[in-house]
């Protein structure tokens, strides 16, 4: 536990020299025209306080909840945070600063030092961190906007049992590597262009994203959660952490009684039920599973990480520069085809004619076509390493899927699962042991 502790300051004391002030990256656009840049107003100060405001109001909100669930152990102040939490953090801030989407600023300044990753982004990033580390999830419990106007429509919620519950949480470590695999290689931030619920905040969400988002809150009626749980990027890092936590919430605050009352209160899956067979598996027995899994994990890792590397083409398909690269390629073999000819036809002619927005900027841009096929180029090797990466944390997460379920455990009380439980205190108002 100490280790685990000393590794999260660590990675906070590598983080920082990435923390600078915000400046002007890019310069003013120069045009052809006799177009004149208008002077601009830019409310920095007030951005900018509002942003520090934001960062307290998280600090106080993770304190004031973690107290809740530990100390006074009340599902009605919770719910109550969680009223508040979703008013300020997702209308009145329009769900901007996000932890969740901070996953790739912080990606994007690990791999690129001339990206400035502000302070309150990074306070955003670790703070819900630091306090799952040591209180559990209280985070997802009430602070998160997210995940409480997902609790706000769960009615009717139902079990979905262990192993539907296992394969799509498969889901959440697949999006979170994707999220760093683009942001890392400065493609996009998947996180934000598909967020379900910002569009909502801001009253302006497309009717694709709409419908999306309605159909999330819909099947959360009778799925808990059903974001949190299944898609959630910044849960895999949570979820994590929380395994780790120094106190976290007990169904129960003396020794439990075995009155099953706390079994079906769970909307969540969270709680683990006792399992008093206590027999111990053969020798040869787990022997044999040991060996499985010696051989299983690093052939996972590699099958899934080359299988990763050979999507680089798909992956990369996706970034502004390789998109541009072939429409270049494209542009240049229809005008070898117009110069061997004669007169072209009039299919050439109107697609000569119909240049898309990004092949009017290269042109204007003055870059040979040598440039962008070598940026392209660069972006490709980039995928293949990510690819790589990618792929063998894919079939790492499954690996360990499986070796989860093939080791045997024993438990003698209905424990809350440190990783999956979200702090919520549902439970705590079936346990009849109060004190």
């Amino acid at each position: 536990m100490y280790i685990v502790r000393c590794t999260s300051f660590f990675l906070l004391f590598l983080l920082l020299p990435l923390v600078t002030l915000p400046i002007q990256r890019f310069p003013k656009p120069e045009f052809e025209t006799n177009y004149t840049q208008p002077s601009t107003q830019i409310p920095v100060p007030r951005a900018e306080l509002l942003a520090y405001l934001d960062v307290l109001v998280l600090l106080v909100a993770l304190a004031l909840v973690s107290w809740l669930v530990l100390k006074k152990r009340s599902r009605l102040w919770v719910f109550a945070m969680s009223v508040f939490s979703l008013a300020y953090f997702g209308f009145y801030r329009e769900g901007c600063v996000c932890s969740i989407g901070s996953i790739q600023n912080v990606s994007l300044a690990l791999f690129d030092h001339s990206f400035v990753l502000p302070l309150t982004v990074l306070l955003f990033f670790l703070l819900p961190l630091v306090f799952t580390l040591f209180f559990g999830r209280t985070f997802c419990a009430a602070v998160c906007p997210f995940g409480a106007i997902q609790d706000l429509v769960a009615f009717k919620p139902q079990s979905l049992g262990s192993r539907l519950n296992t394969v799509l949480g498969i889901i959440p470590y697949l999006y979170l590597g994707l999220a760093v695999l683009f942001a890392a290689t400065g493609t996009d931030f998947i996180i934000c262009r598909y967020d379900p619920f910002v569009g909502i905040f801001r009253f302006n969400a497309s009717f694709g994203m709409f419908l999306f988002t309605g159909i999330l809150l819909l099947s959360g009626v009778f799925i808990a959660r059903p974001y949190c749980r299944f898609l959630c990027p910044y849960g895999v890092l949570l979820n994590w952490t929380s395994r780790f936590s120094r106190r976290h919430l007990t169904i129960t605050p003396k020794e439990c009684i075995q009155c099953r009352l706390c079994e079906n209160s769970c909307p969540y899956d969270a709680i683990d039920f006792p399992v008093t067979d206590k027999s111990p598996e053969s020798r040869p027995l787990m022997v044999k599973k040991m060996m499985m899994l010696t051989v299983l994990v690093p052939f996972l890792v590699l099958i899934f990480g080359y299988t990763g590397s050979r999507m680089q083409d798909t992956l990369a398909g996706v970034d502004y520069r390789v998109k541009l690269a072939k429409e270049v390629m494209a542009l240049s073999k229809m005008q070898d085809a117009k110069a061997g000819s004669r007169e072209p036809g009039a299919g050439s002619r109107k697609q000569v004619q119909d240049d898309s927005f990004e092949i009017k900027a290269y042109k204007a841009s003055g870059k040979t076509e040598s440039q962008v096929y070598s940026e392209a180029s660069a972006v490709l090797k980039k995928f293949y390493l990510g690819g790589w990466l990618f792929g063998g944390f894919t079939g790492l997460v499954i690996a360990m899927l499986i070796a989860g379920r093939m080791l045997p455990v024993y438990r003698k009380d209905y424990v809350t699962n440190k990783g999956r439980c979200f702090s919520c205190a549902r439970c705590t108002d079936y346990c009849p042991i109060k004190s």
